[in-house]
C-alpha cells in the first residue's frame, strides 16, 4: 500500500467520532435508482427542520440519490447549512436528540462535521448529513455538481458506470471507494463549473 494511501487511511481515522469500522467489514453496494429517495430526503429534512428551526438555514439533498435515474449507493446525503458549524452545541445536541449520530468531525476542512443514520443502529434508513457553516463554497461544489448530473446525460451515465465497476472490488473501508472516484469527479466538476475543489462524497 503507498504511503499516500496510508496516509488518507489515517486522516479518515483521525476525523471518525468514536469507533471506526472494522477493515474489510463493509460492501459497496450501488443499487438502481429508486423513485422513493426524493421522499425520504423530504422526510428527513423535515426532521432536520424541527429539529434546528431557525438555526437550518439550508437543507439540500445532494449525493447520487438526488439525481434521478443514477444508480448510487441507497445512502440520503443530506448538505445542512448552519450560522456557525464550528459551534457544536448550537445544532449538534438536536441533531442527536432527533436520531443523528456525529460521526466525522473536520476542523480543517470547512469545519466540516457529519453525521449518520444507519439501519443497522436501529434507525428507519441510511442517511449521511454534512453539515457547513453559511456561505461555505461547500454548499454550492454540492447543488451545482448534482444539478450538472441531473441535466447531462453522458456525464451520469460516465459517472454510473464507473461507481458500477469501483463496487465490484474490495475495499477496506467505504472512504477508499469515495476516494478512488477523485479523479473522475475531478474530470466532471470542469465540465459543470463547480468552484475550484470538490469534496468527493458522491
Amino acid at each position: 500500500m503507498s504511503e499516500e494511501h496510508v496516509s488518507k487511511d489515517d486522516q479518515y481515522l483521525a476525523a471518525l467520532v468514536g469507533d471506526a469500522p472494522a477493515p474489510y467489514s463493509v460492501k459497496v453496494v450501488v443499487a438502481d435508482y429508486d423513485p422513493l429517495w426524493p421522499s425520504w430526503f423530504a422526510e428527513e429534512a423535515d426532521k432536520i427542520r424541527t429539529a434546528l428551526g431557525p438555526v437550518a438555514l439550508r437543507v439540500e439533498h445532494v449525493g447520487s440519490t438526488s439525481v434521478p435515474g443514477l444508480a448510487a449507493k441507497p445512502i440520503i446525503d443530506i448538505a445542512l447549512e448552519v450560522p456557525d458549524s464550528s459551534n457544536e452545541d448550537s445544532y449538534v445536541p438536536a441533531l442527536v436528540a432527533a436520531g443523528y449520530d456525529l460521526h466525522i468531525r473536520e476542523p480543517e476542512f470547512h469545519e466540516h462535521r457529519c453525521f449518520y443514520s444507519r439501519v443497522d443502529r436501529g434507525h428507519k434508513r441510511d442517511v449521511n448529513l454534512h453539515t457547513y457553516t453559511a456561505g461555505c463554497v461547500e454548499m454550492d461544489i454540492y447543488t451545482v455538481f448534482r444539478d450538472w448530473l441531473r441535466t447531462n446525460d453522458d456525464d451520469r451515465l460516465l459517472y454510473q458506470t464507473t461507481k458500477q465497476e469501483l463496487a465490484k472490488r474490495d475495499w477496506k473501508y467505504v472512504q477508499n471507494y469515495a476516494d478512488a472516484k477523485t479523479d473522475i469527479i475531478q474530470a466532471i466538476k470542469t465540465r459543470a463549473g463547480t468552484p475550484d475543489y470538490l469534496c468527493p462524497t458522491y
